[in-house]
């Protein structure tokens, strides 16, 4: 596959493609006779570059310019702190950041710091294709240390659909940095299309504005960015014909919430890893996938289910890790371990978490999401989180915090007594003893991580 720039370059002058955010947009148009690298391009040109921006307006720019003129960019989030940032830069080699201000605390030796103005640069800019730059990625799991993933362009976007003409207007509640939001750019980018740029500046309901005055028609997020969404009262605020759900398991009542909230757009689950690309997506309205993607002859990505973990084989999966990893990507026949649990229930595969977040309760196994999904089909839980606690006689006990929907307000002592007891009952109805809760709290909010995953133990 060519440049970013070069696939693109052709067709911009006709398109309305543009990056919007707080109080900016930048056509793409301008930066076919200017950059925000003006003078610096040439200098940039083989380097190994860590993208370093705190606001990814300056991300989304720098993608597009740096692409097919560095070696490799590396894709840093905002949320490195300056041990991580520096780790990142000595296992990548990097000799180049790019940002739009230095950070400080950081000192890296022997490195460049690149800054991008503000606004693009007018005058003769030059953009012949010199590498097949690698883009390498940060993993975005819930647990651990996060792995530097190697990817090529074409891994990325090598079967992104890129329509010729389009009305769409994309967004995404992802940073751009990370594998889910990524996507959404290129798919954006790719298909010269606005892309409105959410900023963690911004509150749920002020970027659903802005989103719904840009006219946003496709948009994604993880089910606890969109249970964020529907819990601001304001989900109204955007009329997409697509959305699209993506990096946590979408149980069925996210599901149905966003069919109630949006009845006219299609409702989507995808899923993917930073390793494996994107497997599939599912629009059907259901939770889970149906069974028959599991073993499909000759489609394009091949799937298995092995020791109860989904594995995928396609041209989306990653070159690799970057040099000094201790584990293989893919096995000799170059499927991905996903790490994520499935299991079959008549003709359908249904997700039941991580294979690192099983709880086990005095030998017996507990998937926290599958508890999770009980507790959110009751509509007076907006969302929930299933946790271990330590138990000297079992090992473990199940423990879940429940943020109550915003109908309810703060419900007296009595209330409350009755809704856990209610909530506990539902359980027991459910699940068998071991997975009920020994312990049921409310709580005004769960934390969520950078990539819009909740953030859950080991994290």
């Amino acid at each position: 596959m060519t440049s970013l720039w070069e696939s693109i370059a052709n067709g911009v002058s006709a398109s309305g493609a543009a990056f919007l955010a707080p109080k900016r947009r930048l056509d793409l148009n301008t930066l076919a006779s200017a950059s925000m690298l003006a003078g610096q391009l040439d200098s940039l040109r083989g380097r190994r570059v860590l993208l370093a921006a705190h606001d990814q307006f300056y991300a989304a720019v720098a993608l597009l310019e740096l692409d097919g003129i560095a070696q490799c960019i590396v894709l840093g989030t905002p949320d490195l702190d300056a041990e991580r940032f520096a780790e990142v830069a000595k296992t990548a080699a990097i000799d180049a950041v790019v940002s739009e201000r230095v950070r400080s605390g950081t000192p890296l030796p022997g490195v460049d710091w690149c800054l991008m103005a503000p606004d693009p640069y007018a005058g003769s800019i030059e953009r012949p294709k010199s590498y097949a730059t690698e883009w390498i990625l940060l993993t975005s799991g819930t647990t651990g240390s996060p792995k530097l993933v190697v990817h090529t362009l074409s891994s990325l976007a090598g079967t992104l659909p890129r329509p010729a003409a389009s009305t769409a207007v994309w967004s995404t509640f992802y940073d751009i940095r990370r594998y889910g939001g990524l996507q959404i750019y290129l798919r954006a980018v790719l298909s010269g299309v606005p892309l409105v740029l959410s900023s963690p500046e911004e509150s749920t309901v002020d970027f659903l504005a802005r989103a719904g005055d840009a006219g946003v028609t496709h948009i994604s997020g993880t089910p606890s960015h969109w249970r964020r969404a529907l819990m601001s009262g304001r989900a109204e605020l955007i009329n997409p014909s697509y959305v699209r759900l993506s990096g946590e398991v979408a149980d069925q009542t996210v599901l149905d919430q966003l069919h109630a909230a949006y009845p006219n757009a299609t409702i989507a689950h995808a899923f993917a890893s930073t390793e494996a690309g994107v497997a599939f997506d599912v629009d059907d309205g259901l939770a889970g996938f149906p069974a028959e993607f599991i073993g499909r002859a000759g489609a394009e990505i091949s799937m298995k289910v092995v020791d109860g973990t989904l594995r995928i084989r396609s041209q989306r999966t990653a070159v690799g890790y970057l040099a000094g990893a201790s584990v293989a990507l893919a096995d000799e026949d170059g499927y991905v371990d996903t790490g994520d649990l499935v299991e079959l229930s008549g003709h359908r595969y249904y997700f039941r978490g991580r294979k690192g977040g099983i709880i086990n309760v005095g030998g017996l196994k507990v998937y926290p999401e599958e508890v999770e999904a009980v507790l959110n089909a009751d509509p007076r839980v907006r969302m929930s989180l299933v946790r271990a606690r330590r138990s000297p006689i079992t090992g473990a006990v199940v423990v879940a915090d429940v943020v109550l929907s915003d109908s309810l307000g703060r419900p007296s002592e009595t209330a409350a007594e009755t809704l856990r007891t209610d909530l506990l009952d539902l359980c027991r109805r459910a699940l068998p003893a071991h997975k009920v809760p020994a312990l049921l709290r409310f709580v005004s909010s769960l934390e969520v991580t950078a990539a819009g995953k909740m953030v859950r133990p080991g994290a």
